[in-house]
């Protein structure tokens, strides 16, 4: 699934970087990444999507950054373009769904603000991406409607966290090739 995600982001980035949360886990990208990717571990051991963000936003050189989950194999790059786009001269741009829920880690941010906005709440002791997000200021939110426009279903933000999502990913795949493929 890593390998969709880069994909992605081919040609979007001048840096690739991938948060592993153990150097077990570092060891397994590595091997089936090689040389495309810088693979880092989570410092001080602390673990979860912030903790991860920020190890990336520390290591990254760019002024603005994507940050990604590993687990969503249909990243539209189109969807992550538009998203660095709508970033310029902003903090950050946070796809919005209907319900209000954001997607803080299918993202664009402007790296010196986040990584001081993800530092801050590390600081205090939160662990979430919505404790950094609510330290920025100039963040564009984007209506999860607008990204229809480039992919109907949404499939961008489709995440597989169980084994279930993967067979119903798997079959996305095919419904998409269709039979002749």
């Amino acid at each position: 699934m890593v390998k969709h995600v880069l994909a992605a982001v081919d040609k979007l980035v001048d840096q690739k970087i991938i948060v592993a949360s153990s150097r077990t886990q570092a060891e397994k990208y590595a091997k089936a990444l090689g040389q495309q990717v810088e693979i880092l571990i989570d410092r001080n051991d602390m673990h979860g999507p912030l903790a991860g963000a920020s190890t990336g936003l520390q290591a990254t050189h760019g002024k603005y950054s994507l940050l990604l989950p590993c687990d969503t194999p249909f990243a539209s790059k189109e969807i992550l373009s538009l998203l660095f786009e709508l970033c310029i001269n902003r903090n950050a741009a946070i796809p919005r769904w209907p319900n209000c829920y954001i997607e803080p880690l299918q993202a664009a941010y402007s790296t010196e603000p986040a990584l001081a906005a993800a530092e801050t709440a590390l600081c205090e002791g939160k662990m979430n991406l919505q404790a950094m997000v609510d330290r920025l200021r100039s963040v564009r939110y984007i209506s999860t409607l607008v990204f229809q426009q480039l992919d109907p279903e949404l499939r961008t933000f489709y995440n597989v966290n169980t084994p279930l999502d993967l067979r119903k990913a798997e079959a996305m795949l095919k419904k998409k090739k269709g039979p002749a493929n």
